[in-house]
């Protein structure tokens, strides 16, 4: 028998009703003139300055997307002021352009009329690509060239004359639809120059030497025999290779090879001014190989400078 046992004193079909909660009390914050407005939305309720707010905002979004949608329809029709402005109606230095060839931008390019062409180019400031400075100077005589350089944050420091080696920008320049041409110069630290350019199937051409040969092209004086333009190839190889980067020994021959070839002509491909002779006499001038240079090579560097072409290496070198 269990220790205590007691009977039921009420029968087992009572039912009694347990609360919800322990107390039951009114919510005071959403009484009527409570003064706590700031708490009478704790039900559920949405406050009616935000839904206001929300409205806004879709509001805003919607134009935004009508404003996009229009603009995107006006790039489709609108055409550049320039687009049947051809190389030759540009206006010319006063000194004139050695480059008398008729090649058009678009036609070299093969891209549609009137649409600006971006060249920028990653160079670095301890070795500045002179060749490059000398042909964008061509271009602003051929081209509208939108000319702007800026400095990559792996620099520290870049010397003022090669924050201004391509000239002061143009005072329009926020207009790009005024240009035919963007010459975009980064200083960074990179090992190689390197240049990319806007056709988006185009590979990076890296290398002084290769820069130098696309740019010539937009000239539109490079050789069209092929023996010329094989003479011009092993030369700007000779600048880049032996005048530029090659050894004391190497340098020596070369300037040797450079004053007979002189011997014989003004230019080292003939009668006129060549990409090797810009590739050349950049490279010869880097090395600071001018004053020690034979009588035929000092002769073909006066000349060089006379054009005009090389005021803005000559003034790196200063």
């Amino acid at each position: 028998m269990p220790m205590y046992q007691l009977k039921p004193i009420c029968g087992s079909d009572i039912k009694i009703d347990l609360p919800a909660c322990m107390y039951k009390l009114p919510n005071i914050h959403a009484q009527q003139g409570s003064g706590c407005a700031e708490h009478a939305l704790q039900n559920g309720d949405v406050d009616p300055a935000l839904k206001a707010l929300e409205a806004r905002q879709d509001e805003i979004l919607r134009k935004l997307y009508d404003l996009k949608a229009a603009v995107d329809g006006l790039a489709k029709t609108v055409t550049t002021p320039d687009a049947d402005l051809d190389a030759t109606t540009l206006p010319q230095s006063p000194t004139g352009s050695p480059f008398t060839g008729t090649a058009d931008l678009d036609a070299l390019l093969g891209k549609d009329v009137g649409a600006l062409r971006d060249i920028v180019v990653n160079a670095n400031p301890a070795n500045p690509p002179f060749s490059l400075l000398v042909l964008h100077g061509l271009l602003c005589r051929r081209y509208r060239v939108l000319s702007s350089v800026y400095v990559h944050s792996s620099v520290t420091s870049v010397p003022p004359q090669l924050l201004s080696c391509l000239g002061q920008p143009p005072a329009d320049s926020y207009t790009r639809d005024r240009f035919q041409l963007g010459f975009t110069l980064i200083w960074k630290d990179v090992p190689t120059l390197q240049m990319k350019f806007s056709t988006p199937s185009m590979c990076p051409i890296e290398g002084e030497a290769n820069v130098a040969r696309f740019l010539f092209r937009l000239l539109g004086a490079e050789p069209r025999d092929p023996v010329a333009a094989t003479r011009a190839d092993c030369w700007v190889d000779v600048g880049i290779i032996q005048l530029a980067e090659g050894s004391a020994k190497e340098r020596a021959a070369a300037v040797r090879a450079l004053n007979a070839a002189l011997g014989c002509s003004p230019w080292l491909l003939g009668s006129e001014l060549s990409l090797a002779d810009i590739v050349c006499a950049c490279s010869l001038l880097w090395a600071g190989q001018a004053d020690a240079a034979p009588a035929n090579v000092k002769r073909w560097l006066q000349a060089c400078r006379n054009l005009g072409h090389f005021d803005c290496v000559y003034t790196l070198l200063q």
